[in-house]
């Protein structure tokens, strides 16, 4: 589904990553894994046209996606749920959803997306005439992952889901990250909590300094010897 292909990125004159490689099949959960300013979320938004790759293809669905607009690559099927939410504190969590579904011109179809998010997320649907600005930082993670699934993405690129998270919250976030997998919506996924990540993904990438250092199933990289030493800890 997803291909990445010798992906170099560069802010201003400094590259933050230096000649990646990485797939994606259709159906899969992969997770990325690194220290902060590895280059995980300069993935993620490289995917999404966010940020412009320097050299280097990205290809989905054997289309290259690289050049062409943030809003198209949407279009396309790809969305994300940015690091730090980012929802419009401002607008209602209704408001937040329907802006979500901006490439759908299929009233029925949006109107279904919402039954399903609500399904997802009850919460969310108790809340919906609150400002987002208002809700707690798990419901506000709740509403950009809804707000994301709004548009029908088959890629859902999800940063740092549980990030700031009580870890019950972050228990339930995941299990929905798996009930939206079972769908046949296909994830990549960036988490500071590599245990939890790796358990829930089929397979996954290190990637150190701009660098992919290792790639493996998800089972092998939780059994490996240095992933454990620097990523795992203890149980």
């Amino acid at each position: 589904m997803l291909e990445i292909k010798s992906l170099y990125v560069k802010y201003d004159q400094v590259e933050v990553l230096h000649g990646i490689d990485l797939t994606v099949q259709t159906g899969e959960i992969v997770t990325l894994l690194g220290a902060n300013g590895a280059g995980k979320s300069t993935t993620l938004m490289s995917i999404c046209g966010l940020v412009r790759a320097h050299k280097g293809e990205i290809f989905f669905n054997g289309k290259p996606i690289h050049k062409i607009p943030a809003n198209k690559i949407v279009a396309s099927g790809i969305t994300q749920a940015p690091e730090g939410r980012r929802v419009f504190g401002t607008l209602t969590v209704l408001e937040n959803l329907r802006l979500g579904a901006f490439t759908i011109q299929d009233k029925k179809q949006v109107s279904q997306n919402l039954e399903w998010i609500f399904d997802l997320f009850p919460r969310l649907s108790e809340r919906k005439k609150q400002m987002a600005g208002t809700l707690s930082g798990g419901e506000q993670q709740m509403l950009a992952i809804g707000r994301a699934l709004m548009s029908s993405p088959t890629l859902l690129l999800l940063d740092e889901p549980g990030l700031g998270l009580a870890p019950i919250l972050v228990q339930t976030i995941f299990q929905t990250i798996q009930q939206v997998n079972q769908k046949g919506v296909t994830v990549l996924l960036v988490e500071q909590n590599a245990r939890m990540a790796l358990k829930m993904a089929h397979r996954g990438y290190v990637l150190e300094v701009g660098h992919i250092v290792l790639a493996d199933t998800a089972d092998r990289l939780l059994n490996n010897a240095d992933v454990q030493n620097a990523y795992l800890g203890k149980e």
